[in-house]
């Protein structure tokens, strides 16, 4: 991408910040951006061109009936990893659109969960190259015990933004 997107401007300043802080800024900002996100806690361990790798305690307010992390706050964590790693490569003339959610509920989930996305070099060509389509990302997401309770795939569409006025 040959000029930064909004994402990437936002987020540049807390790349100065000493590296102790940049998780919390970054989890911070995201969560100001997206309450829903900050309300349940999801933070943003790492966020560019690689991908995105986000974590969710689990706390109280995101569990179920059995205390394990609640199977939405699961699919919040998957679109919230695939749409930022997304939005990441999307130029501002776009406008990023959930298209599908699919998952699947292997196994119960154990303790906190961690979400990586990444994108392959055609997809963010195929991104940058039109002005609408839509994406398979994969997301893995694991639990304290380094298992996969869920296996995801999220599908996010783009077209180009309207022109005002």
């Amino acid at each position: 991408m040959s000029r930064p997107n909004m994402l990437r401007r936002a987020l540049a300043p807390i790349d100065r910040l000493p590296a102790f802080t940049q998780t919390w800024a970054r989890s911070m900002a995201l969560g100001r951006t997206v309450p829903f996100v900050g309300t349940a806690g999801i933070v943003c361990v790492a966020l560019g061109d690689d991908g995105g790798e986000f974590t969710l305690a689990n706390r109280r307010k995101v569990q179920n009936h059995i205390q394990g992390v609640h199977a939405s706050a699961t699919a919040l964590l998957a679109e919230t990893a695939t749409g930022l790693t997304f939005g990441w490569h999307l130029s501002d003339d776009k406008l990023p659109l959930m298209k599908s959610t699919h998952i699947d509920y292997i196994r119960r989930s154990k303790g906190a969960q961690r979400a990586i996305s990444r994108l392959t070099d055609e997809q963010i060509a195929t991104m940058q190259s039109e002005p609408k389509g839509a994406l398979d990302i994969a997301v893995t997401i694991t639990d304290e015990d380094g298992q996969e309770p869920v296996k995801c795939v999220m599908t996010w569409a783009w077209i180009t933004k309207q022109k005002k006025g």
